[in-house]
């Protein structure tokens, strides 16, 4: 039986920031490469059905990562994430938006800051994302979008892939 992982999505008293909270059984480190190395995003990093793909990504601070997120049926939805800071598995800070397949921003959606912190659970790792929107309609705009469900099932894609690639 799967232990509870713990799992927090809530809309900050602003009402423009989401501070997700999700537990993951596994140590920091992998856990940070699951986040930064582009081959292990693809294999986790969209809700199903759908899958992820890298075009780019150079992690670094400056650097962004180009990806898509793709349907059974070939339809494709890119993002584009600008790395700002990095700081090596604890913490990067990143704006992330959609875009179309050349990386181009899409100004009718919205664009977030994204800071993401790795720490020490036990013999787990708790990540803390935190993204701060331009205002309440653009927070507003994404959860329309399906976003808590879409990172419920993202985050649970990510137990399935830890299952198979940590140390036991």
């Amino acid at each position: 039986m799967k232990a509870e992982l713990q799992f927090d999505f809530v809309v900050g008293d602003d009402k423009r920031t989401l501070v997700i909270k999700r537990e993951f059984a596994a140590k920091r480190q992998l856990v940070w490469d699951c986040h930064t190395k582009s081959e292990l995003l693809d294999q986790w990093f969209a809700p199903k059905p759908l899958t992820a793909k890298t075009k780019f990504m150079d992690f670094k601070e400056g650097g962004h990562w180009l990806y898509a997120m793709v349907e059974p049926n070939g339809t494709e939805y890119w993002g584009r994430t600008d790395f700002q800071t990095i700081h090596p598995i604890d913490n990067y800070t990143a704006l992330d938006g959609f875009c179309d397949s050349n990386g181009t921003l899409n100004p009718e959606l919205p664009r977030a800051e994204w800071d993401v912190t790795f720490s020490d659970l036990g013999a787990h790792t708790l990540v803390q994302t935190v993204a701060r929107y331009a205002s309440p309609q653009a927070l507003e705009q994404v959860m329309q979008m399906g976003m808590k469900d879409g990172m419920t099932s993202t985050m649970e894609r990510l137990d399935e892939l830890l299952l198979v690639i940590a140390p036991r």
